[in-house]
């Protein structure tokens, strides 16, 4: 199988360079391994119609990244517009903060058939082409409108809402109905993949059976695949680190007293704003954590045009302030805010010199944060990981310590009793975390899912089309700035 890759963005991923999403941290060592190529926006935008799309090209290791630049005109519309000002808050449960409009739609679809005609340029005969996440829900409609019959999967990193939600996106139906053009349908958890059947099998009327939906394309399968780490590779980054100058600064600079660490995007999915209360509520009940525990804090800044992430911005930054007014000293930070990111192997260092993780989002697709948190520990003496039971890692990591990110009283409870936890019971429950990070790793996700696309497309191969039907949406003139879509 001649494996394309496809996402917003790629990245050259140099083991120094800050990441800026889990996806990211996830595609890079499969494409440098499998001999994938890897195909996304550069980063630039280009005028002009370009109707040969532009694609630069390197290796990575036995793979290749391709890097496209996207029409400008549809940019802004497609990404911070209907990506995420409507399908980001939708997906996590946030349907007071959908923001759209028709243009942004119609940049929307316009950019994903602009991807669509650029990816013909690596079709092979044995290709497949592996979709990843919200930014090309209908990049497989527009890859079979071009004749393309090979396999197409898709696979979705953020969580999927309960119909009520999904259907407060504007054009949801056209969507998802445009989503079962894929083969094969990959979400984090179950209760994700039950919630996109619901919505199929009630909402679009469709047959529902055994996790496969009937349409007009054919025979789709919906199915769980939860992503994983290379848990043994980020434990050597771990422990290689410790020398690394930003984690020796960090570690001597704690003099004894005991650090909690968050990472994240700043982003509202990510219960920051609750997070810092509870650490404001254990220092006020547990008057005797003041100046022996801390929380090093770093919230990389992203979408900073969309004006829910500005707020947020701001309010964190206040929160921080008022928390470390309230139970500072004059030699001692609660709280150390950072909004900067750091390369993977400096993060390994500074989770491992971190006696707490703290994972606590309000709604997150899986959160490879705690899994690399996890696999960062000295297995001599682990930290303990506080986790969303909101966050699609709790279903494996099951022993970390669960909280409810909305009850700031009892997340403060569980951090005091994080920092306090014995070795015995520490080591117990690291142990059972790394089982299963063994047990699911990276590479496992890789070859589940493309053995499953084979197995999709071998199916596909063997019935005949169930309806044969036009194209979902019906072609325009070139009036209209030439927008294909209703």
């Amino acid at each position: 199988m001649n494996l394309v890759v496809v996402s917003n963005r790629v990245s050259r991923g140099k083991p120094n360079e800050p990441m800026t999403g889990g996806l990211a941290a996830a595609l890079l060592p499969i494409v440098e391994k499998s001999g994938a190529i890897w195909v996304g926006s550069s980063g630039r935008v280009r005028d002009g119609n370009q109707k040969e799309p532009f694609a630069e090209v390197e290796a990575l290791g036995a793979g290749a990244l391709a890097m496209l630049d996207l029409p400008a005109a549809h940019y802004g519309g497609y990404y911070e517009g209907f990506a995420n000002s409507a399908l980001w808050p939708a997906l996590h449960s946030r349907a007071d903060l959908i923001r759209a409009t028709q243009e942004d739609y119609l940049s929307y679809r316009e950019v994903n058939a602009f991807m669509a005609r650029a990816l013909l340029r690596f079709r092979k005969t044995d290709s497949a082409f592996w979709i990843q996440d919200y930014h090309f829900l209908a990049l497989g409609a527009e890859l079979r409108d071009l004749g393309v019959t090979e396999p197409i999967g898709f696979f979705l990193h953020t969580p999927w809402p309960s119909r009520s939600v999904i259907g407060g996106v504007p054009h949801h139906r056209e969507l998802i109905e445009a989503m079962l053009a894929y083969d094969l349908i990959g979400f984090q958890t179950d209760e994700d993949c039950e919630n996109f059947l619901s919505y199929a099998q009630s909402d679009l009327g469709l047959v529902v059976h055994g996790g496969v939906v009937v349409s007009r394309y054919g025979r789709t399968r919906a199915a769980v695949f939860p992503i994983g780490i290379d848990p043994g590779q980020f434990a050597q980054l771990a422990a290689k680190a410790s020398t690394h100058p930003d984690v020796s600064r960090l570690r001597r600079s704690l003099n004894g007293e005991k650090l909690a660490i968050g990472v994240d995007r700043l982003d509202y999915s990510k219960g920051l704003i609750n997070r810092i209360k509870a650490f404001d509520r254990m220092w006020t009940l547990h008057p005797s954590l003041a100046r022996t525990a801390s929380l090093l804090q770093i919230a990389t800044p992203s979408r900073g045009a969309i004006e829910a992430y500005g707020n947020l911005q701001s309010e964190v930054a206040r929160l921080v302030s008022d928390v470390n007014g309230t139970h500072g000293e004059v030699d001692w930070t609660p709280i150390r805010y950072l909004n900067k990111g750091y390369g993977q192997a400096v993060l390994a260092g500074l989770y491992r010199t971190a006696q707490v993780g703290v994972v606590t989002p309000l709604q997150d697709g899986m959160n490879l944060v705690a899994k690399e948190y996890v696999a960062a520990q000295n297995p001599v003496d682990p930290g303990v990981l506080v986790l969303s039971k909101f966050a699609g890692a709790a279903n494996e990591l099951d022993t970390a310590l669960l909280v409810n990110p909305h009850d700031i009283d009892s997340m403060a409870r569980t951090i005091a009793i994080a920092l306090s936890m014995p070795l015995t019971e520490r080591r117990m429950r690291w142990e059972a975390m790394m089982a299963k990070l063994r047990g699911h790793t990276i590479q496992q996700w890789f070859a589940d899912f493309t053995d499953a696309l084979r197995e999709c497309q071998l199916d596909r191969e063997e019935l005949a089309p169930v309806v044969t039907e036009p194209a979902l949406w019906p072609v325009r003139s070139a009036t209209n700035g030439g927008a294909r879509y209703h």
